[in-house]
């Protein structure tokens, strides 16, 4: 079987690295990938949202199975693009269809979506340019920290934490009227401050059935102790030390269960990821966010340890038989640590040669491109060193060692990775 992974990142180059194991993986196809899928899958040089593109492709190699990586393609409906072309309908795709991809392309639709399935989450109104004024009123009635959320996708940029309530009045004015993220936040959610330690819970789903993956727990401040600005994530640690046996439960039948029946009853058809950002609040879980694709560092934590034939489990999927499966985990902890360049999450370098990268050392690329067989940097983040250990702090250690033999110019990546576990 021919396989399509779409997108360019860690995450992508994670599923490659997984789904090349597979028995069943005859050539696997990454579009458009980067310097680390390269060397476990062809590279497309295809837009992710290109979507005739994309056909011409599964069409040209014999594709018959597409994951798609980023939710952009999610969002704008590339799963009902497939189904709407006869050419493509056989086409098995792995992510969720428009509709359903709300979830994480609409704040405003996933709340709403939580309150009437009684899914725990923060108290929450939503505002509009003609309602600003009564977003206004909404501020002062609330208490500090103010959260101000873009309804629509802004690139991991649209939440605001904010704890003076002219500020907070000043960059709803900006949201709503200037447009300060363009067409993301045409309508922005205010919702309650939750005061807690976060982590991630990934389900795997057919629209009927579910597995639920590892739980993870990522480290977004670029800066050590948890400081400074938010990045799309600077290490990643599997399992979460802090998950009890009750507490997992609570987070099976107070929000897994109620999600997956919760689409069901809304008529929402989904194959694939869902990645619910999870809050622990005393002693209960409370939702954050979904996302419609798996997260990105957590990703590269938590499918190598998945020790199930990751393809078996995607056809699984797409022939709605995921009752039928069980998924086996790696007993070990996994840790990752991102390498970013410098100025990043600003403006960063791009363009500089990365050293001592080769080997058996299990780094999965995200920022990096080939340029005269030389493997360089692309992006804001650029690798991610991930190893196992007994426990984190030993698999963080292992981290440390491979970034220690790897160089490009401006490198920077944390050294306090689960320093709060």
């Amino acid at each position: 079987m021919n396989v399509l992974v779409i997108g360019s990142g860690g995450r992508e180059h994670t599923l490659c690295w997984k789904l090349q194991q597979s028995k069943g993986c005859t050539q696997l196809y990454a579009a458009p990938g980067n310097a680390g899928t390269a060397k476990c899958a062809i590279n497309l040089p295809l837009d992710v949202t290109d979507f005739e593109g994309i056909k011409e492709a599964v069409l040209a190699n014999n594709i018959s199975l597409v994951i798609v990586g980023p939710e952009e393609p999610l969002v704008r409906g590339l799963h009902d693009y497939f189904l709407a072309d006869s050419a493509l309908s056989s086409v098995g795709v792995i992510g969720p269809q428009k509709a359903a991809a709300n979830l994480e392309g609409s704040k405003a639709f996933a709340k709403a979506f939580m309150n009437r399935h009684h899914i725990p989450t923060a108290k929450y109104a939503e505002f509009t340019v003609e309602t600003l004024a009564e977003g206004e009123a909404f501020l002062e009635e609330s208490i500090p920290p103010y959260v101000l959320k873009a309804d629509g996708l802004a690139a991991g940029k649209g939440v605001l934490i904010l704890q003076d309530l002219k500020t907070a009045k000043e960059e709803l004015k900006a949201m709503l009227l200037d447009k300060k993220f363009g067409a993301a936040s045409q309508k922005v959610v205010i919702e309650e401050f939750l005061s807690g330690i976060e982590l991630s819970c990934f389900v795997l789903t057919d629209g009927k059935s579910y597995l639920t993956l590892p739980m993870a727990k990522d480290y977004k401040r670029i800066g050590e102790g948890d400081t400074g600005l938010n990045t799309g994530g600077m290490g990643a640690i599997s399992p979460v030390p802090f998950v009890t046996d009750e507490f997992r439960s609570k987070i099976e039948n107070q929000i897994v269960k109620p999600t997956i029946e919760g689409l069901k009853k809304d008529g929402l058809p989904y194959k694939g990821f869902i990645f619910i950002g999870l809050i622990k609040v005393g002693d209960n879980p409370k939702v954050i966010e979904y996302n419609v694709r798996l997260g990105d560092p957590e990703t590269e934590v938590v499918i190598p340890r998945i020790t199930s034939d990751l393809l078996e489990l995607f056809l699984a999927v797409d022939k709605e038989r995921l009752h039928e499966m069980s998924i086996d985990i790696h007993e070990d902890t996994a840790a990752t640590v991102m390498a970013v360049s410098g100025g990043y999450p600003e403006s960063y370098l791009k363009g500089k040669e990365i050293k001592g990268i080769d080997g058996n050392k299990l780094v999965f690329h995200a920022g990096t491109t080939m340029q005269d067989a030389i493997i360089k940097t692309s992006g804001g983040r650029v690798l991610a060193a991930t190893s196992y250990g007994k426990n984190h702090i030993e698999a963080v250690s292992k981290c440390y060692e491979i970034l220690g033999e790897i160089h490009f110019e401006g490198m920077y990546y944390r050294k306090d990775i689960g320093f709060d576990l």
